[in-house]
């Protein structure tokens, strides 16, 4: 739980832009999730800073949360503060031909974006979910694009909120699903890509193109968190988890997507219990039958109910 004396000088900071015991249920992808202690949604770096700053003189932990995909809340409380960077939704042209957005601009304002002036070398995020923070902190992609080829340099502020740092391409250090080497705590704030000039109705065409395989392959019309394991070298957790016999596999009000195995749907009702009770069956019932370890690219926060 928060102090009163951090309560009043969170709220002294940030106004009715802090909500305390909020449902996080309103605010993941998969619309399940218990209580955070705090959920802040500063509008500018000054009041980020801030926040920040209050948190580290109190020792409350914090977590950034873009538009909740990629996140498992549980039913239990979320300690500490959430940060939510949706009003960071600033887009623009660089001069040498970048495009800077962002954390909180979403992958459909950036290919729109793009797509209107005929920037080329991000058409393969339409339809990756979630915002440019998001995108960063997981090296979001495709089979043979990520977010590691696109990027040449981030803004991200201190965990304490005291300084601001544009790191370049060269120093950060993507894997698979991750960006390593930030320190515990920094909040990514944009994004500078790398573009080519094309013509507009090229861009589009791309864009639609993998829109409509999308439309076809995943489960677009029911929450989910998008992709729940990380593809094993040379294979797919979704076929290993078919394979397995647990493609729409259903506990309580959860069920593995019956058109993906690599999802798992709220078909209404779910609790974050009836997930993670499906995560532990297919990593359990893939390494028993098949002999492979998957590796949740899910990240789970919260505490058991």
């Amino acid at each position: 739980m928060i102090p009163r004396a951090a309560r009043v000088e969170l709220e002294e900071a940030l106004g009715d832009r802090i909500r305390f015991d909020a449902p996080m249920a309103r605010f993941t992808s998969l619309r399940v999730g218990g209580p955070a202690d705090a959920l802040a949604t500063p509008e500018t770096r000054r009041e980020l800073a801030r926040l920040l700053g209050v948190c580290t003189a109190h020792r409350i932990p914090h977590q950034v949360l873009g538009a909740g995909f990629n996140t498992l809340v549980l039913d239990g409380r979320l300690e500490g503060v959430v940060i939510q960077l949706g009003r960071f939704r600033r887009l623009e042209e660089r001069p040498g031909g970048g495009v800077r957005a962002e954390a909180g601009v979403s992958h459909s304002q950036l290919t729109r974006f793009c797509a209107a002036r005929g920037f080329s070398g991000l058409e393969f995020g339409a339809g990756i979910p979630g915002t440019v923070g998001g995108w960063i902190a997981m090296n979001a992609g495709i089979p043979d694009r990520e977010v590691k080829d696109a990027v040449r340099e981030i803004e991200v502020m201190s965990p304490t909120g005291c300084t601001l740092r544009h790191i370049p391409r060269g120093r950060l250090r993507f894997v698979y699903r991750a960006l390593h080497g930030l320190a515990p705590g920094s909040v990514i704030l944009s994004a500078l890509f790398g573009i080519t000039l094309s013509i507009p109705t090229q861009v589009q065409a791309e864009i639609d193109q993998l829109l409509a395989k999308r439309s076809t392959t995943q489960p677009l019309n029911v929450p989910s968190c998008g992709s729940v394991f990380r593809n094993p070298p040379g294979d797919f957790a979704g076929r290993l988890i078919e394979a397995a016999g647990l493609k729409g596999r259903r506990i309580g009000g959860a069920q593995i997507s019956p058109v993906h195995a690599n999802f798992i749907a709220n078909l209404g009702g779910a609790t974050a219990a009836d997930v993670l009770a499906l995560i532990e069956e297919a990593r359990t019932t893939v390494r028993d039958e098949l002999g492979v370890q998957l590796t949740p690219e899910v990240r789970i926060v919260g505490e058991k109910e």
